[in-house]
């Protein structure tokens, strides 16, 4: 998973032609944290995405643009438009992750 460290590279992984998740947590979240320890395995199982991380704290105005209200979620774009939005509620394991983007598949 590529990290987001500026807004060119945000701006880059939104808008591109290819499915593309980005991952919004933080360094404090133990929610994160527990997602970190499953998110390989998933990210092995659907390679059609660019998967990326980004520090929400470190992007607020992204946070609030694209209404990430909890962490981590889960969010899929293509062509700068978003797609898609797992919550930070729903987002609680490996199975609700793969259920999501099997849904997004169909």
């Amino acid at each position: 998973m590529t990290n987001i460290d500026t807004q060119e590279t945000l701006n880059q992984a939104i808008n591109s032609d290819k499915p593309t998740i980005i991952k919004f947590e933080a360094d404090w979240c133990p929610d994160c944290k527990r997602m970190n320890m499953f998110i390989g395995d998933i990210i092995e199982e659907h390679q059609q995405y660019d998967w990326y991380q980004i520090d929400r704290d470190a992007f607020p105005e992204a946070a609030q643009t694209y209404e990430v209200m909890g962490i981590p979620s889960l969010l899929v774009f293509q062509n700068g438009e978003k797609i898609a939005h797992l919550h930070s509620a729903d987002a609680k394991s490996p199975e609700d992750v793969n259920e999501f983007l099997n849904k997004l598949e169909k």
